[in-house]
């Protein structure tokens, strides 16, 4: 199953995706949220929908789309996750996750424009792998229980300023925490969509040039090891969001450091998670 929210006279509404078309879910749910995300019965429940609506749904291209989920409790990333993206930064890979949190009120959608805080200089890039938690996790005896929390897969992009992230000391946080600097979607699919979470194709590309090309294959930590860790040091509650890191290719790794600026365009897509892209706009 593929959700979407979407943005209707003010107000953001849920869908589920099907076949190219969305069908409206307020009946069953205000939000793409945990605790909708927990329930059993998702597939019953779109299949109903579908069938009221005798397949009248409204084309994906025609709505203005929000993130497909509800502003989670918490949004959890893993660094330095990929070894080619290590490696560019001048970094060793880490002997266990590296973890750092970012503001929740970060998600924006998949087309929104993302702003460029006051003060960057280094603006940058991170197409991302994000996992949704269904089911709340707390001290998982293995990654192998890691399967039966987590209610689906997002593309996310992990946006970043390097110069606040890293050269103005403290933690990270401060560098990924900015206004609008987590777009999301354009649709959550359910994990039985996507069947091995660690051969996903990833890519992105800034004003048609590509930037990152890589594949999940080459995380340090898999997706499944990423959710067992995190559950041994806090609760992963439903709807709750992990960003598990990105492939080389990022601004900080390239030659001149091309960050972003006024006006570029950055376009992103995971294989079965879809596309998104975002104009990046200096902050007034």
């Amino acid at each position: 199953m593929r959700f979407v929210q979407y943005r209707d006279a003010g107000r953001v509404v849920p869908g589920a995706l099907v076949d190219g078309l969305v069908y409206e879910l307020s009946r069953a749910t205000a939000a793409i949220d945990g605790d909708f995300l927990a329930r059993d019965d998702l597939a019953r429940i779109v299949d109903e929908v579908v069938a009221d609506a005798a397949g009248a749904g409204t084309p994906l291209e025609s709505l203005e789309l929000a993130a497909p989920i509800a502003q989670p409790t918490k949004i959890v990333c893993i660094g330095l996750n990929f070894s080619d993206h290590a490696a560019e930064t001048g970094a060793e890979i880490p002997a266990e996750p590296v973890v750092f949190m970012k503001d929740p009120s970060t998600i924006v959608g998949p087309f929104d424009d993302v702003l460029i805080p006051r003060g960057s200089e280094k603006t940058d890039w991170e197409v991302e792998l994000g996992i949704v938690i269904a089911r709340e996790a707390r001290y998982l005896d293995s990654p192998a229980d890691a399967a039966a929390v987590i209610g689906g897969y997002v593309l996310s992009h992990d946006v970043s300023e390097r110069h606040f992230q890293l050269e103005r000391g403290g933690q990270w946080d401060k560098g990924k925490s900015c206004e609008t600097f987590n777009p999301l979607g354009p649709w959550l699919a359910t994990a039985d969509e996507v069947p091995d979470p660690q051969a996903l194709g990833m890519r992105l590309s800034v004003n048609g040039v590509t930037r990152q090309d890589g594949t999940s294959a080459n995380q340090v930590f898999g997706v499944h090891h990423v959710v067992w860790y995190l559950s041994q040091f806090m609760v992963l509650r439903p709807g709750d969001l992990i960003n598990t890191g990105t492939p080389a290719g990022v601004a900080l790794g390239l030659p001149g450091q091309p960050y972003l600026r006024d006006g570029d365009v950055v376009e992103l897509s995971i294989d079965g998670l879809g596309t998104a892209r975002q104009t990046f706009r200096s902050q007034a």
